[in-house]
């Protein structure tokens, strides 16, 4: 009653936002309209496969397990449903699945009506992916349905001595396929069994990314024989730091990409430049060749360009948590990042095998990047630390298919 109370409350709360704010009315306007999409697009004789992500991270972990599927079982349709906008948007014309929609919130009268109309063959939900109503009625329809690259710690709610309704949810899992052993552990410690640690699939999606990386003649003009340092989703506080750094140390070349491209952002990192620069969008094979920097002013280019920096500096750890490491590690490169990093497995693992750094204020990251450009041999060392971490952790995605009976 307390879970079926908060998520009517949070139903409420999307529609009193909306007509304030973008997001919720996104998220509203793709509910409106869901049970109209599927009763069109489902098609009644065909076998569908469920895949749920909240949102774009979560879908690219699932991306590895859909595509391996559609190729080696055509017969089956793809339906993906996404719970927010920065999900749903960016991936609504996805080629991999038959079918994108928004999953409606999850209340009783949604999830039979969901499941009736879609009447999956199973389903995969994606990391932290854990609506009751939904996984209940999967499970009384007996439809099987499987969590993958899930990660499980002591201070979640299943653990603790008043989580007995949220422990009854991961029952309703015909298998559950978690990141690592201490996952398994905690399952295991409150009954949960049918586990397997079989990593994270977003290792198999980032060496996928770098098998089909873009050709950017511009960057590589601009590259040089120079040593580039790539800044990826940067946010002011990154900034604020490396820019320091490379006004002053003519011997590198960098490349930024912000985590936001707004006009008001790009002349908050323009006028902190002391070197010459070159808007991506606004360059050539003529003045590439006179900018220092270059400032990434557009989206989607990001998991390329990594191929062509010497290392890389990932946003974001001086604020809710760094982004992703692994796309820029997969190059065999080194990662730097700041402080934010703890909860997530990858970076602490990229640490551990001496592919990544953290640092923690500006003196931290100019005697770092001193020893990187004063060293060949320590970035090389540490760019291919940071390589071998990502291909031995790669093979999840075969690890989940292996379980499964089609």
């Amino acid at each position: 009653m307390l879970y079926d109370l908060a998520i009517n409350l949070y139903d409420i709360g999307v529609h009193l936002a909306a007509p304030f704010s973008r997001k919720p009315r996104k998220m509203m306007k793709g509910h409106w309209v869901v049970f109209n999409v599927l009763r069109q697009q489902i098609e009644k004789d065909a076998d569908y496969i469920w895949f749920h992500a909240a949102s774009l991270g979560e879908f690219e972990q699932g991306r590895p397990l859909i595509e391996k599927i559609r190729a080696k079982h055509p017969d089956y349709k793809i339906l993906l449903t996404f719970f927010s906008p920065s999900g749903y948007e960016v991936r609504k014309n996805y080629r991999g699945a038959d079918i994108v929609c928004y999953l409606p919130f999850d209340k009783i009268g949604n999830a039979r009506r969901f499941i009736n109309i879609v009447n999956p063959r199973m389903a995969f939900f994606i990391k932290y992916e854990f609506w009751k109503n939904y996984l209940d009625e999967l499970h009384r329809r007996h439809i099987p349905v499987y969590s993958v690259s899930s990660i499980f710690r002591r201070d979640q709610i299943f653990f603790k001595w008043y989580g007995g309704t949220y422990r009854n949810v991961l029952k309703d899992f015909d298998y559950i396929f978690v990141q690592n052993e201490a996952s398994k552990r905690y399952l295991a410690a409150i009954g949960i069994n049918c586990v397997s640690v079989v990593g994270d699939t977003r290792f198999d999606r980032v060496l996928q990314i770098r098998s089909e990386a873009k050709d950017l003649p511009l960057i590589e003009k601009f590259r040089g024989n120079s040593v580039v340092m790539v800044a990826g989703s940067s946010w002011q506080p990154d900034e604020d730091l490396f820019i320091e750094y490379f006004n002053t140390h003519p011997e590198m070349k960098l490349i930024i990409a912000p985590h936001v491209t707004d006009e008001g952002h790009l002349i908050e990192i323009i006028d902190k430049l002391r070197r010459p620069y070159v808007r991506y969008t606004r360059a050539d094979m003529k003045n590439v060749e006179q900018a220092d920097c270059m400032i990434i002013d557009c989206i989607g280019l990001l998991s390329s360009i990594y191929r062509y920096g010497d290392l890389a500096y990932i946003g974001g750890g001086f604020g809710v948590g760094i982004h992703n490491t692994l796309e820029a590690a997969v190059y065999g490169i080194p990662v730097v990042f700041g402080p934010a990093h703890q909860k997530f497995m990858e970076a602490i693992g990229l640490l551990k095998a001496q592919g990544a750094f953290c640092i923690n204020n500006y003196k931290e990251l100019s005697q770092l990047l001193d020893r990187f450009y004063s060293d060949p041999d320590f970035l090389k060392e540490s760019g291919e630390n940071a390589g071998k971490y990502v291909s031995d952790h790669a093979g999840a995605t075969d690890k989940v298919l292996s379980h499964i009976n089609f």
